[in-house]
């Protein structure tokens, strides 16, 4: 069982984002304006790693269609609970390496607030998921935090240590943008470079763009494929 599905998931990780600190709250508020400004009223999208649904609940007045999925059950249940009336989101348990949907499906997949390193799967296969359920000219949009971020980042997760959230800051182990708990919570960040890199593998273009001196996003637009629409 991961993390987030054993120690983090419902209420519990709704917490966390409900003592972020002010500077926080900018970061995470960003990151969505920053989605919604790559979506339109036509759109099927999806959110790999929804939790319960702070983001995706965000998207669904601007698209047509919002699918959420996640490992942890008690995450999803809370996020269905609270599209309450919604017609147009759904959340599902799911593995985000291991996507149950057709190939170019969704026009824009969305893995933000730092999904590639906290799944702790392979950036590659999250990739390739993530490109291959998004349609010819569709958008993949995933981030990390900037390293100049590091500070508020690892305030906020301090906060979440003294709330019993997540275990005790591993002071020692803690650095290089990698916060460490005792209970065995670890996550990393992908640097610039490092996405470039990772789209360079899966052949892939891409474009790097810091938001809000917060985030990195790099944004996909997935190729046309070789046997035709894919829709």
């Amino acid at each position: 069982m991961d993390y987030y599905s054993g120690n983090l998931s419902g209420e519990r990780l709704r917490e966390c984002y409900e003592v972020a600190p002010p500077r926080v709250r900018q970061y995470l508020e960003a990151e969505i304006e920053h989605v919604l400004e790559r979506i339109g009223p036509g759109d099927a999208v999806i959110e790999l790693g929804c939790g319960y649904g702070r983001v995706a609940l965000e998207l669904t007045p601007a698209a047509k269609r919002v699918v959420g999925i996640d490992t942890a059950s008690g995450s999803i249940a809370l996020a269905r609970k609270l599209a309450g009336a919604r017609t147009n989101c759904e959340f599902l348990e799911m593995d985000a390496i291991a996507l149950e949907f057709p190939d170019g499906v969704f026009d824009v997949t969305v893995c933000i607030q730092n999904g590639v390193c906290a799944f702790h799967v392979a950036p590659d296969r999250l990739l390739h998921e993530a490109a291959r359920v998004t349609r010819s000219g569709g958008r993949v949009l995933m981030s990390s935090y900037a390293a100049r971020f590091w500070k508020h980042r690892l305030r906020w997760f301090e906060i979440q240590a003294d709330r019993g959230l997540v275990g005790e800051i591993d002071l020692e182990a803690t650095a290089g943008n990698t916060i460490v708990c005792l209970d065995g919570f670890r996550s990393g960040a992908m640097s610039p470079v490092e996405f470039e890199e990772l789209c360079d593998r899966a052949g892939l273009t891409c474009v790097i763009e810091e938001v809000d001196g917060s985030s990195v996003f790099c944004e996909v637009v997935v190729p046309t494929r070789e046997r035709g629409d894919d829709r």
